[in-house]
């Protein structure tokens, strides 16, 4: 850092503010675009000048607010939350023939909408199509930016000659952020037929509900809560049947993208595929492609030809589609599904890690702590799937627990956020705690790095 050009500390009046151009020659800043560092001191200074009594030293100030700044880009993270589908964590992380894949995409051309065989302009995303018309035992499929675009876009379709889209009150589920499944219909153009109660839908209810003004019957999986008790509703048979006699489309939003039956990582509470609404009888089925099936975020439809045709044909599918990148890593994640090599996609392997193979990591990473001021403890957990899928289950889980005599567990947590790169973990019974299921075995000699820097920056501090 530079000598500075005037004398630092508090200020005590608006005249010892400084110059945007003496604060540039005072900070380290050469990794942030120079628009932006300027931008940044300009705003605090004004906050400074804008102050009754300007206290403190404007520079410090500054580089905090250009630290913040710093922290706030896009960036790798570790994730020991123990959450699998973590969305504030970018959900989850991606397979390595997906990242392959968004490489060979980006770094050159790619026949996008180029027909190879003709030599004429083709259709975006067909193979993609296929491979996921075939995963989903479909007869057609095709692809939006994510599951509420998907939703949206079906809507829409359906709703512009009849308004009405029945679905139980026991549905109307608000998603992450604060958005509501109602909101998301109604801003697509419908007009709700609420049927049922909170906690009980029969299937006269829906067959009460359907008129001349019906479009079609929805059914939204609950994904991120369950009730038990006095409840009920129909299946998805039953509601498929019930619209195939009433002429009326039959939609199920299942949610999380699971094409592997939860069972399979030994979980009671069944998830349900896309595959088992299909059978079912349902018109068409969504759902999202960065969740349980573990690709880049998108929306997928799936179901009967003339519909997804219909669909595709709408003015809205050009504002929802997909770019190059997206289409490369979603084709590679559905390549590995219906390969049956989903133990190649991350989420699939987060969920079949056994306790010998966390405690084995555990231990490795806590020997390498030696201080007595620090206990290091591994202690046995439960991680939770996330992402609003299987809200009843949680697998057992390994954790390493860090407390210390010196500082708090608030201070670790803090600390190996701010690290090179971040660690997130939380803090329970006065200790920082790491779940291993979430963090990748590539990633533990980092994670005892980070957290030993994060200690004794502490200690020296303290």
């Amino acid at each position: 850092m530079r000598r500075s050009a005037y004398p630092r500390g508090p200020v005590k009046s608006r005249r010892q503010i400084p110059a945007v151009s003496k604060v540039l020659e005072q900070i380290a800043a050469a990794d942030l675009p120079r628009p932006l560092v300027v931008q940044t001191i300009r705003q605090e200074l004004a906050q400074t000048r804008g102050a009754k009594k300007p206290s403190g030293d404007p520079v410090e100030a500054i580089q905090s607010a250009l630290d913040r700044l710093r922290r706030s880009r896009l960036q790798p993270v570790i994730n020991g939350t123990g959450i699998i589908v973590h969305t504030n964590l970018g959900r989850v992380p991606l397979a390595a023939q997906a990242l392959s894949a968004l490489l060979e995409a980006g770094h050159t051309y790619n026949n996008l909408e180029f027909d190879l065989n003709s030599g004429t302009r083709g259709g975006r995303g067909q193979y993609l199509e296929r491979v996921l018309a075939a995963l989903c035992q479909a007869e057609a499929a095709c692809v939006v930016n994510n599951c509420a675009a998907a939703l949206v876009l079906i809507v829409h379709h359906f709703t512009q000659r009849k308004p009405e889209v029945i679905i139980s009150r026991g549905e109307l589920v608000q998603i992450g952020g604060g958005f509501r499944v109602g909101e998301i219909l109604e801003a697509a153009g419908a007009t709700l037929r609420e049927v049922g109660a909170t906690n009980k839908t029969t299937l006269a209810d829906y067959a009460r509900a359907i008129t001349a003004k019906t479009a079609m019957i929805l059914k939204v999986h609950r994904s991120n809560f369950f009730m038990s008790g006095f409840v009920a509703s129909p299946s998805t048979t039953e509601l498929a049947k019930l619209g195939r006699t009433r002429k009326i489309p039959m939609i199920e939003d299942v949610g999380s993208g699971a094409v592997t039956a939860s069972e399979e990582f030994g979980l009671p509470e069944h998830e349900p595929t896309p595959m088992e609404a299909l059978r079912a009888g349902v018109d068409l089925v969504c759902f999202s492609g960065d969740k349980l099936f573990g690709g880049p975020q998108a929306g997928i439809i799936a179901g009967k030809q003339r519909l997804i045709s219909a669909l595709k044909r709408e003015p809205l599918f050009r504002a929802f589609r997909c770019d190059k990148l997206i289409f490369a890593a979603l084709q590679a994640t559905a390549e590995l599904h219906l390969a049956n090599s989903d133990d190649t996609v991350p989420v699939s392997n987060f969920l079949r890690l056994t306790i010998s193979e966390l405690e084995q990591r555990a231990q490795k990473i806590v020997a390498q702590f030696h201080d007595s001021a620090v206990e290091t403890k591994v202690e046995p957990t439960k991680s939770q799937i996330g992402g609003g899928a299987l809200p009843r289950s949680s697998i057992e889980s390994i954790a390493i627990a860090f407390r210390s005599r010196k500082f708090s567990a608030g201070e670790i947590a803090r600390r190996a956020r701010n690290g090179v790169l971040p660690l997130i973990g939380h803090v329970a019974d006065d200790a920082f705690r790491i779940d291993l299921r979430t963090i990748l075995p590539a990633q533990d000699e980092q994670v005892a790095s980070s957290l030993a820097a994060a200690l004794q920056n502490s200690r020296d501090q303290a």
